[in-house]
């Protein structure tokens, strides 16, 4: 018989990474819900809403993803840390 897998091993859920998979599924969930955003108005500057809407996101995707990239590097280091704390 197989011997079941460490608690300990293995993807584990913390807050931190629920909020890294928020930070990268916001974009793809504003852009496939089209209805939300087929519309001509309100326009901005002259551009329709359904441009602009598409540009602002390609920003706020970018800021999205450099913060749950920071948010990785801190959940990496503090398991590292607590990894070598514990093994030593």
């Amino acid at each position: 018989m197989s011997q079941a897998p460490e608690a300990g091993r293995g993807a584990t859920v913390t807050p931190m990474r629920v909020v890294i998979a928020l930070c990268l599924i916001a974009p793809f969930v504003a852009m496939l819900w089209v209805g939300s955003y087929a519309k001509t108005d309100p326009a901005f500057i002259g551009i329709p809403f359904f441009y602009w809407y598409q540009m602002a996101w390609v920003l706020i995707s970018t800021v999205l993803t450099m913060i749950a990239y920071k948010l990785w590097q801190r959940d990496q280091r503090s398991r590292s840390a607590a990894k070598g704390g514990a093994s030593e």
